[in-house]
């Protein structure tokens, strides 16, 4: 303990420390300069404002607004009972407010990861609609039979009662499963706010994968299925909508699956080289529009995605 302080000390004056002095580390009003925005160590050595952003980063960035825009929505509404409409409106830019959201059947732990979920989507959106310009936030369709019909899908018949996302915490988190890995896929290049982006986003993966590995062979109520196969059976849709191969698996795979074939643990997808998948636009657009095809909207976007790619598809069909 006495090292700890000392420590800290080093870098903090304990008089700064002393819960009875005004002064705080935090302070920056204090002489300690650790706020201070004129500190030349504290500068990037390139401004972010003026690190060239080329025209496809621009697309692929208004193209990830869609995922986003999906992901604040159905993170607030499950957390809070309402979505982006009341905590950031302007972020929503005009566009219609989601069909069926409502919130979710949450445990104070699952409630306080969803809610921290959600502000972090507010907190992307306005980073990228600052960045590189807003789309509308497109129709979504939230509903409970919406996941329905996407997890009936994935089970290759009707389950009974249909899966409903908003029942309890584990059918939550299992309908959360379907979100930010998808968005994480399409999130490469080597610009500073796509790097920032996918940091958190795949942090959610995380969350959610550990979550629900942790709980792997629960049977999932009221169905006669474990959480591996509903992770199994949902990556193995993704991997069938997308058509370009293995880019998706569950939470428990075949050891020569695994890290270096030798693991059935998969608590972070990637491949043979334990690197993250990618994804083109046109494959995402395959996955969450449900129908295996970037020209055919539905499932989350009823009517499609908004921003120059998904429209170029949508009008490629007309």
């Amino acid at each position: 303990m006495l090292t700890l302080l000392s420590s800290i000390g080093s870098v903090y004056p304990m008089e700064t420390l002393d819960p009875g002095n005004d002064l705080s580390p935090y302070d920056d009003s204090s002489d300690l300069g650790l706020f201070d925005s004129n500190n030349p160590t504290c500068k990037a050595p390139i401004p972010p404002d003026v690190l060239p952003i080329y025209k496809i980063d621009i697309l692929l960035l208004q193209f990830a607004q869609n995922l986003e825009h999906l992901e604040a929505d159905y993170f607030l509404w499950g957390a809070l009972g309402y979505g982006l409409d009341e905590v950031a409106p302007q972020l929503a830019q005009g566009g219609p407010p989601p069909i069926g959201a409502q919130k979710a059947n949450l445990d104070n732990l699952t409630e306080c990861i969803i809610r921290e979920f959600g502000f972090e989507e507010v907190g992307h959106l306005r980073a990228l609609k600052t960045t590189v310009g807003g789309i509308p936030r497109p129709l979504l369709d939230l509903s409970a039979k919406n996941f329905a019909k996407i997890v009936n899908d994935a089970f290759g018949y009707e389950l009974e009662p249909p899966f409903n996302p908003y029942r309890d915490s584990l059918s939550y988190m299992l309908s959360t499963y379907l979100l930010p890995y998808v968005g994480i896929n399409g999130y490469v290049g080597a610009n500073p706010l796509i790097k920032g982006l996918l940091g958190v986003e795949s942090g959610q993966d995380a969350v959610i994968r550990m979550y629900l590995y942790e709980r792997a062979m629960k049977v999932v109520q009221p169905y006669e299925f474990t959480v591996a196969e509903f992770t199994e059976r949902i990556s193995m849709l993704r991997n069938k909508l997308g058509m370009c191969g293995i880019k998706d698996e569950g939470v428990i795979v075949p050891p020569e699956l695994g890290a270096e074939g030798r693991s059935s643990t998969n608590v972070l997808s990637a491949n043979r080289d334990s690197l993250s998948y990618p994804r083109t636009p046109a494959e995402i657009l395959r996955i969450v529009y449900g129908t295996g095809n970037e020209r055919d909207p539905g499932a989350f976007y009823p009517e499609g995605g908004n921003g120059e790619i998904a429209r170029m598809y949508l009008h490629a069909r007309m």
